[in-house]
């Protein structure tokens, strides 16, 4: 379980190269799950990571191939059910993210 600012200052990288670093989180509406990040890559243009193809390290959040970072001119999907976390109005502070990708406050769970 990781905390949502912890994750934020993590850089997002392919076989140790760094390719950004997340600016947002985008958050399903309906089920308070993360569904990925806005990640400002290197070449100044942001990309989506979908969450599930992120593996979550210590020091970064590292991925197989820059081929998953996606352009959100082509995600309508997300577009539609998604929100970013900034836009669940003072929620975000002191909120966890699962392995699982789910969204509790911090007095909901224990962080160990």
């Amino acid at each position: 379980m990781r905390r949502v600012e912890e994750l934020l200052r993590l850089p997002v990288t392919v076989r140790g190269i760094e390719l950004g670093r997340p600016v947002e989180l985008l958050v399903d509406r309906g089920s308070r799950r993360l569904l990925g990040f806005d990640v400002l890559c290197g070449d100044a243009a942001h990309r989506f990571l979908p969450f599930a193809v992120a593996s979550v390290q210590a020091g970064e959040i590292e991925v197989e191939t820059p081929l998953v970072l996606l352009d959100f001119g082509q995600l309508d999907f997300y577009r539609e059910q998604a929100t970013t976390l900034r836009n669940l109005e003072g929620e975000a502070a002191g909120l966890y993210v699962r392995r699982d990708g789910t969204l509790e406050p911090a007095d909901a769970t224990d962080p160990r």
